[in-house]
């Protein structure tokens, strides 16, 4: 399986891959369980961010961003 990761906010790599595992703990829960959830918030002590998943052919690809303005 690939993983990519797209950190479009400004947290550490460390803090997005704390992120996508909490996605990926959560299973394959979307898409007739063939993908991770479409969009998952986190309310860190930063503000509000969220994961987006996409399925590629071959990998998963997480999108993290900051959610409002």
């Amino acid at each position: 399986m690939k993983i990519i990761i797209d950190n479009r906010s400004k947290l550490s790599m460390q803090e997005c891959l704390d992120l996508v595992q909490a996605v990926i703990n959560k299973g394959r829960v979307s898409n007739n369980f063939k993908q991770y959830c479409y969009l998952t918030a986190f309310d860190t002590g930063l503000g509000v961010y969220h994961v987006a998943t996409d399925l590629n052919k071959k990998s998963d690809r997480f999108t993290i961003y900051k959610a409002g303005k």
